[in-house]
């Protein structure tokens, strides 16, 4: 599976906190292996985000992503906490 970071995603991943790096690091694996593992609390968004899944990082953090419609390419749009949803 390929994942393809934004230039938002990268932007606002610089500024987390290292822990929650290492973290996402760690989440990151996981969803390489399977995006729905449940220790993700993977889920498909609504309203203007309908078309975005997301999952947690942490309790406070989580990270959107899309599934591309070509097969074996995932999009990371967005890291942060519960203001990525705005």
């Amino acid at each position: 599976m390929e994942i393809i970071y934004s230039t938002k995603f990268a932007r606002e991943y610089k500024k987390l906190p290292q822990k929650v790096k290492l973290i996402a690091e760690k989440r990151e694996v996981i969803f390489r292996q399977n995006p729905l593992d449940p220790q993700l609390k993977s889920h498909k968004l609504h309203g203007k985000l309908k078309e975005f899944w997301s999952f947690s990082i942490d309790g406070n953090y989580r990270i959107i992503f899309e599934f591309s419609k070509d097969k074996g390419q995932i999009y990371f749009h967005s890291v942060g906490n519960h203001d990525v949803y705005q």
